[in-house]
């Protein structure tokens, strides 16, 4: 089931773009969440024309745990969600300040 699903758009002071989350969980007996599905994307197409504006990107579609960047996709070790999103989250930063001359 999808628990999670946002964009947020980026104001160009910030890299521009826009950030997108979903995630999909299974619940076990007790109300424990486990994530079964995720998907997370910088998107933003005045840095990246390709890829549909996808900058950055984390998944586990096709069933493999694996890393978009710039067009390129190459597998990532998980060790879990958490992980996964605090990895996203300072690489996309790092990129939208790159690309604002360090203004983020």
């Amino acid at each position: 089931i999808q628990i999670f699903s946002e964009r947020h758009f980026l104001p160009a002071q910030r890299g521009g773009g826009q950030l997108r989350f979903e995630v999909w969980a299974r619940t076990h007996p007790g109300g424990r969440q486990e994530v079964t599905r995720y998907s997370l994307a910088y998107v933003n197409p005045v840095i990246h024309a390709g890829d549909n504006g996808r900058v950055l990107g984390y998944d586990n579609a096709h069933d493999e745990h694996h890393r978009h960047y710039f067009g390129e996709v190459e597998p990532v070790d998980y060790t879990g969600y958490e992980d996964i999103v605090e990895r996203f989250s300072a690489e996309w930063v790092e990129i939208a300040k790159a690309h604002t001359g360090g203004k983020e």
